[in-house]
């Protein structure tokens, strides 16, 4: 093939449409060329095969001026495009929207009253209802028995099928149920809370606060100092709230966060303070620790105020001094106690009882009245019975003795609401009603079926004035059974008639160990009692009917060796004590 043939050929294709055509001409005379002459000539099936496979020259030139025909015409296949669907759209220019489109609204298969009626939540009755709702849901049905997931979204046992809108009403409250709604995330209506300064801080700055005590150095920092912002914890106190009757046999309660510091030991005492949510708790490990009750708070839940170790003395009990909360007492198995003055942050020791040396060898059970004028002390025991010493708890000065006759000393004790007796029960299941005013005994009884009483407390309201005006008192023994009474029938008229062994309202016989903890909320609707000798040994009773509640505690409940309990001081937080040193917390929803 010759040079110059090729050259020309590939200037004549750029130029124009004219000279492309002329591209079989120039390829015939190649092919004419002398190199043809040596090459073997094919014969007709060889030329038809060749042809069918790779094309002939002849197709190969046409297909090519066809194409360049096409891309240089303006336009190309966008404005045929665009022509098709102009003729789509002639003839609907004046249709509705509405009209363009079907919706199946066909009858559902589920009869309406099959159905459980969906109930408007606080927020859709405001201001705050939808703007928008999805038609599809009402037609959807979900089942809440089929599915064993879904079962705890039903309010009663009865209920079943549901619209699609109610199931995702209460998909949603149980979602805030478990997340409660954050400060940061409430609405402008909300009443404001001040944000505390020490939340985000408070582990490395609260932590300098800790303090080793000994007996040359027993002071400690201010209340002040430890509740910065006042405010903050006063408003979150829920004491002076009036709070709803709860029902019987199923408790509303979910878990809240636990306080996130383990104790190196049991904590064997555990109290809400009466006016801030301030939470006390100690133990063996010598330590007293003060936790600002908030689930939400960031970036830890329940920060730690401060914590104040007492060297060499196991902390048996510690408690708040009712009904202001300003001082704390604690005592171990030794022949002193200490009194923390929170306003101040001094701290007291005392070290003997005047007059009752012998009879108060140790000082590590006590309990001390609810108006704050006295405190209670189990003294050794002698044969024949056990004494109760009573002091003065401003001044420490002894006041009197309140002694119990019975076998192996004193068991328990508890005040009376008003602060002006006790109740006393010895390891015999004796009993005895104490009056400080006559300074004597005004009435004995025997626990029922008692093989050895082991714990005792009174709560409870519009009980007989006579004996405080505490309405229940329970009382549990070394087989785990655990009594209740109530005192009403204690009194005929405005006479004390109390029979020898009187018969229990209610016998609850859940625990098969000794019963080593009693509690009984502020407002008198609940009983918590548990044993300490049994993993996960606890119930809770709902006092006005008397019955256990039967959905809690569960299987999964982390409970453990419950060493500790006690009720926040609006009778809606439940805070469990262990063997572990974990605090465990649930919040009771009415």
């Amino acid at each position: 093939m010759s040079p110059a043939h090729v050259k020309s050929a590939t200037k004549g294709s750029t130029r124009s449409k004219n000279e492309s055509r002329k591209i079989p001409q120039a390829i015939e005379e190649i092919g004419s060329g002398d190199e043809s002459d040596d090459m073997m000539e094919k014969d007709e099936d060889e030329e038809e095969l060749d042809r069918l496979v790779l094309g002939d020259d002849a197709g190969f030139a046409s297909q090519w001026g066809q194409d360049m025909d096409l891309d240089m015409e303006p336009g190309g296949d966008d404005e045929g495009d665009r022509d098709e669907e102009e003729n789509e759209d002639i003839g609907l220019e004046g249709v509705d929207d509405a009209d363009l489109f079907f919706l199946d609204a066909g009858p559902s298969t589920v009869p309406q009253d099959a159905l459980i009626q969906r109930t408007k939540s606080k927020d859709e009755e405001g201001e705050n209802s939808p703007v928008w709702e999805d038609s599809d849901d009402d037609r959807l049905t979900v089942s809440l028995a089929g599915n064993p997931r879904l079962r705890k979204l039903r309010v009663n046992e009865r209920e079943d099928l549901v619209s699609g809108r109610e199931y995702t009403r209460r998909l949603r409250m149980q979602f805030e149920r478990l997340n409660p709604v954050p400060e940061w995330a409430q609405s402008s209506d909300r009443p404001a809370k001040r944000r505390r300064r020490s939340s985000a801080g408070s582990a490395s700055s609260l932590s300098s606060d800790d303090m080793d005590i000994d007996d040359s150095d027993l002071s400690t920092l201010p209340l002040a100092r430890l509740l910065q912002d006042a405010d903050a914890l006063t408003n979150l106190s829920s004491a002076t709230l009036k709070r709803t009757k709860l029902r019987p046999e199923v408790i509303d309660i979910q878990r809240t966060k636990d306080i996130p510091l383990t104790q190196p030991s049991a904590v064997t005492s555990l109290s809400f303070h009466p006016e801030y949510p301030v939470i006390l708790s100690s133990g063996p490990a010598s330590t007293l620790y003060l936790h600002h009750y908030a689930p939400t708070a960031h970036p830890h839940p329940h920060p730690q105020l401060t914590s104040v170790h007492i060297k060499k003395t196991p902390i048996t009990t510690s408690a708040f001094l009712h009904p202001t909360g300003d001082k704390i007492f604690f005592s171990g198995r030794r022949r002193f106690f200490h009194i923390w003055d929170l306003p101040s942050g001094e701290i007291k020791k005392v070290t003997r009882i005047y007059g009752q040396k012998d009879e108060q060898k140790l000082m590590d059970k006590f309990k001390l009245s609810p108006c704050g004028r006295y405190m209670g002390l189990i003294a050794t025991s002698k044969k024949g019975g056990g004494i109760i010493n009573v002091i003065d708890a401003n001044t420490t000065q002894w006041i009197a003795s309140a002694r119990i006759e019975g076998k192996n000393g004193i068991a328990d004790f508890a005040w009376w609401a008003n602060g002006e007796g006790l109740t006393a029960v010895g390891k015999g299941g004796e009993v005895g009603e104490w009056s400080i005013e006559s300074r004597s005994l005004i009435a004995r009884w025997n626990d029922d079926g008692s093989i050895g009483a082991t714990v005792l407390t009174l709560g409870g309201s519009n009980g007989p004035a006579q004996l405080g005006g505490d309405r229940w008192i329970a009382i549990g023994s070394q087989s785990g059974v655990v009594n209740i009474y109530d005192r009403r029938t204690f009194v005929s008229g405005n006479d004390l008639k109390i029979p020898e062994r009187p018969e229990p309202k209610r016998r609850f016989m859940q625990l098969t160990t000794p019963t080593s903890n009693l509690q009984i909320s502020p407002d008198g609707q609940i009983l918590a009692f548990s044993s300490r000798w049994k993993k996960d040994a606890l119930r809770l009773v709902h006092l006005p009917s008397c019955t256990v509640y039967r959905n809690w505690p569960t299987a999964s409940t982390p409970l453990g060796r419950i060493t500790s309990v006690a009720f926040g001081s609006g009778s809606d937080v439940l805070a469990v004590g262990n063997e572990a040193g974990k605090i465990r917390l649930w919040e009771i929803r009415c």
